[in-house]
């Protein structure tokens, strides 16, 4: 594919990185040294230039593109660059990045014929919100394919070491001493403490499952704590607040503070702290809290701040990461992870391109697996094929049919609305992709 990137910034050099790899990538921005650091890593073409200007992408406008990804940390950059491109370009297919929400978004898309419009903020703000569902997990992912969810639970360092047998729910990954495995499909695996579980199936089923296996936080979260007040911290507590969660919201910025204030309309109890000292979980009773989330945009600073909650006696303690590199490290000190903006809108974009109509694709556990998920409908190619199942080690392939789920172990007749969903480790993922799209 021929694909444009409008901006240089953390989420456009990793997009340009993972591209780069098949595909012909050209990268836009003014930032010289941003480019050139591009240039220094990256096999692509950097082009210094203003997004927002037609005379920018004249130099290729007879070539057709098949994506632009509007990517800046302005959102009327991206769309007036969208706009502008657009005009210029032979484009396919848009992808645009906005930090703000706004109302009727579907009118926006088509008037900009933008194809995927992502919302990172809210998209961590949602991954939030899930963990009050399921107070006992570390990860929630929902499919628009089936009721069934892939849920992740930390196992406590008091567990004691036993295997489970479970009917409508299967172990599709396990992350032990920092290395991820997919057990065998006949193996009846035995779960340890301190392991990462990702479960795949009924809800019913893993939310039992997740109680035995995590012994540490409240069965409920009532009281949030939510460490940061700029837009991301902001939305995370009106997140919880819909939920009718109780949100304690701590910024040392007077400015954010009665800001987020006035975005919260009160709900939320606002406390200006100049210092961050340690003497705050104390002092605000911030210690009595279930759930505590450390939200800003530096990954040192949520580890620190979590390490302070964990050592406050709080027991759910979320992190907030933008850096891949912090991941293993904030798993290992027992923080649950979820996605920062910035990794919210890379793996976003990501999962788009790699999915089509036919075949869904996302990744999980920090992209040391894939989840592959295809649904066999009425006009589908592959309704009543015989199918033989894909024989690999770190590949587990299973069949949704009416709400059941089996191990494909052997040739099956696909029927229509079965749901294939394979699960692959990313060394095996090219391998999985190859069958499940050559079915």
């Amino acid at each position: 594919m021929k694909i444009v990137i409008a901006g240089a910034g953390k989420v456009g050099f990793n997009l340009a990185k993972t591209l780069s790899i098949g595909h012909d990538v050209t990268i836009i921005d003014t930032n010289r040294d941003a480019l050139e650091r591009i240039v220094e890593s990256l096999d692509i073409l950097p082009l210094e230039g203003d997004v927002e200007d037609a005379k920018t992408y004249e130099s290729f406008a007879d070539k057709r593109v098949d994506l632009f990804i509007a990517v800046t940390n302005l959102d009327n950059v991206n769309l007036i660059a969208t706009l502008v491109a657009d005009t210029v370009l032979d484009i396919q297919k848009k992808f645009v990045r906005l930090q703000k929400e706004f109302f009727d978004t579907d009118k926006v898309k088509e008037k900009l014929g933008i194809d995927k419009l992502i919302f990172p903020t809210h998209l961590a703000s949602e991954s939030i919100g899930a963990l009050l569902h399921y107070p006992k997990a570390n990860n929630v992912k929902v499919f628009k394919y089936t009721e069934h969810k892939l849920i992740s639970v930390m196992v406590s360092s008091r567990f004691v070491p036993r295997s489970f047998t479970m009917k409508h729910t299967k172990i599709v990954g396990i992350e032990r001493k920092k290395e991820f495995f997919i057990p065998k499909k006949d193996e009846n695996i035995e779960i340890l403490p301190n392991d990462l579980v990702y479960f795949f199936g009924a809800v019913d089923e893993i939310v039992p499952l997740c109680r035995e296996l995590e012994l540490d936080s409240s069965d409920a979260i009532r009281r949030c704590v939510v460490f940061g007040g700029d837009d991301l911290g902001v939305r995370i507590a009106k997140e919880l607040l819909t939920h009718n969660r109780e949100v304690k919201l701590v910024e040392k910025d007077l400015d954010l503070c009665e800001k987020a204030d006035e975005i919260l309309e009160g709900k939320a109890a606002i406390i200006n702290s100049k210092y961050s000292s340690h003497e705050l979980f104390e002092e605000e009773y911030l210690s009595n809290a279930d759930m505590f989330v450390a939200a800003t945009n530096n990954d040192e600073y949520n580890i620190i701040k979590s390490l302070e909650a964990k050592e406050s006696g709080i027991k759910k303690v979320v992190a907030i990461n933008n850096e891949m590199e912090y991941y293993n490290l904030m798993h290992s000190l027992g923080i649950v992870v979820v996605r920062g903006p910035k990794m919210s809108a890379y793996n976003s974009i990501m999962e788009e391109i790699s999915s089509n109509g036919v075949v869904i694709q996302k990744s999980y556990c920090g992209a040391k697996a894939t989840l592959f998920m295809r649904r066999i409908f009425a006009d589908s190619k592959v309704l009543r094929k015989k199918i033989k199942p894909l024989k690999a080690a770190n590949i587990l392939c299973l069949i949704v049919r009416e709400q059941e789920i089996f191990v494909l172990e052997e040739k099956v007749l696909l029927e229509e609305n079965d749901l294939i969903v394979l699960f692959a480790t990313s060394k095996e993922s090219t391998k999985a992709k190859q069958w499940i799209y050559g079915l």
